[in-house]
């Protein structure tokens, strides 16, 4: 039975919109101004290094396909790399200024320490922030496992897409999950709002969405044992999907973090593909001979070669009026400096360090090495608050999940990220030493210092045991003899200040 469309946020209206969004995106798109915006799939094969092939004047397409294999360099990898490697959560803090002890606080780090443990999320945190900086945003489905605990999955814009409602930009109306079922060949779909699940299926393995359908064919109910019509109730009241979104600043939907060097790129392979051709055709010096009779081929008709190239072969001749002589090689310096050229804009643009890229660090100094990473430094602590606030909202929702409404409800969690910048064991422990004298308790030092929430619990129990286990140097006097030795100290500190009487 089709499923019904027609009436605005009915589950076959949002499955209509929402699917179309998503695959519309995937595909590049021409503004007005024949300006194309790269889509999923474009910045998926960028990312993996397999950009499209420029286009070079004269030559056949076919031809330059097999050199474009050899000058593939993928520098756009470097660009999503290098602030990709530095963002690392170690943990989650509450705040126990609301609470009526410390240990509150305590147990609900605790508590998120475990559930992001429990879900494998020191591995695939890495794999929501490269998303996210890849192909614009990436998403973390938070759901009920089995045993009550909460679940948290990975998800990717080319399988799940949300609406917010309207007016409203944290708050989300609907959000769809579309992914083909590879053990029966069929297309599944999973639509979230706030008050229900719904569950559909349909046959086809590419399904289409035209966005006007009055109803929705070849798509069904998913019936499950325990749902006949596909429909389960939101136990949770909100959409259970938190969107990771990239560079909101550049587009509200996200902007991934090599979408503006897209071209660079390009002009990179193009100066590489053109280095090739001129390293194939031009750097070797050709020779030439000039009045040489050449023979022909009794029954091809075609010239018979007389010479062949050969280091251990001298080219020689009867005939006196032949003259032998060879032309200039290509200069392939300026194709060399074509490449580093568009390799400096792209580190620029992109604030990649130059060394990342070009790899020459000669006699360079650790204060320049710094300054040099400055730019990536920055660009890391902005997506550190960015995507801080969206790791909140998942360890939120799986308070919920856990039935902890006041964990869910607050607004004071904060995620604890790793150190971005590079330093050394040394700095790290001079700079503890200075805090401790400036009154920063042990364990915020602990957690400048790098070291994760579950290694400065155990840390903290260790200390506690070595005061117990330490013993004194010396014996400690009764307090009931203190008094009296001073008595004796003192007097005799007296007669010794007295002057002898000879």
């Amino acid at each position: 039975m089709p499923v019904d469309a027609q009436v605005p946020e009915s589950p076959g209206w949002w499955l209509q919109r929402l699917g179309k969004r998503m695959l519309d995106e995937r595909k590049d798109s021409i503004d007005d101004d024949n300006e194309v915006t790269p889509g999923l799939t474009s910045l998926r094969k960028a990312a993996e290094g397999k950009p499209k092939l420029p286009h070079v004047p004269g030559v056949d397409p076919r031809e330059i396909s097999e050199w474009m294999r050899d000058a593939r360099t993928n520098w756009l990898s470097l660009v999503i790399d290098s602030p990709g490697e530095r963002l690392g959560v170690d943990g989650f803090r509450f705040d126990d200024a609301d609470r009526d002890s410390p240990d509150d606080a305590r147990v609900a780090d605790r508590e998120a320490n475990r559930i992001w443990q429990e879900n494998s999320m020191d591995a695939d945190s890495a794999l929501v922030h490269y998303g996210a900086m890849s192909q614009r945003r990436a998403f973390v489905l938070v759901e009920k496992g089995d045993d009550g605990r909460p679940v948290l999955t990975h998800e990717t814009p080319t399988q799940v897409a949300v609406e917010h409602e309207q007016g409203n930009r944290r708050k989300l109306a609907a959000g769809l999950k579309l992914w083909r079922d590879d053990w029966t060949g069929n297309t599944r779909a999973t639509l979230w709002t706030p008050t229900g699940v719904h569950e559909f299926t349909t046959k086809t393995g590419n399904p289409a969405f035209s966005g006007r359908a009055a109803e929705l064919r070849g798509w069904d109910a998913l019936a499950l044992p325990n749902l006949p019509d596909g429909y389960r109730v939101n136990e949770l009241g909100v959409v259970p999907l938190v969107p990771f979104i990239n560079r909101r600043n550049r587009r509200p939907e996200g902007f991934a973090e090599h979408e503006d060097v897209l071209s660079i790129q390009n002009r990179i392979n193009l100066s590489l593909i053109n280095l090739i051709a001129a390293m194939k055709y031009g750097a070797f010096r050709q020779r030439y001979a000039a009045g040489l009779e050449v023979d022909e081929d009794p029954i091809t008709g075609a010239a018979i070669q007389p010479f062949q190239l050969d280091i251990r072969k001298l080219w020689t001749t009867d005939n006196p009026d032949v003259r032998f002589g060879e032309f200039a090689a290509t200069d392939l310096a300026p194709y060399v400096r074509a490449v580093t050229a568009a390799v400096q804009d792209l580190a620029a643009i992109s604030r990649t360090p130059p060394h990342y890229l070009i790899g020459a660090v000669v006699n360079v100094s650790g204060d320049a090495l710094k300054a040099a990473e400055t730019g990536l430094i920055s660009k890391v602590r902005d997506r550190q608050r960015a995507y801080g606030e969206s790791w909140e909202s998942v360890m939120r929702m799986a308070f919920r999940v856990l039935g902890d409404d006041e964990r869910a409800t607050t607004w004071s969690a904060e995620t604890i990220w790793r150190d971005p910048e590079s330093r050394t064991v040394s700095e790290l422990a001079d700079a503890a030493v200075k805090k401790a004298s400036a009154g920063v308790p042990w364990r915020q030092r602990m957690e400048d210092m790098g070291y994760t929430p579950s290694q400065i619990s155990r840390m903290e129990i260790d200390r506690a045991a070595d005061a117990l286990n330490a013993v004194p140097d010396t014996d400690p006097e009764p307090a009931s003899l203190q008094g009296k030795r001073d008595s004796r100290t003192l007097i005799t500190r007296e007669e010794d200040d007295v002057p002898d009487a000879a």
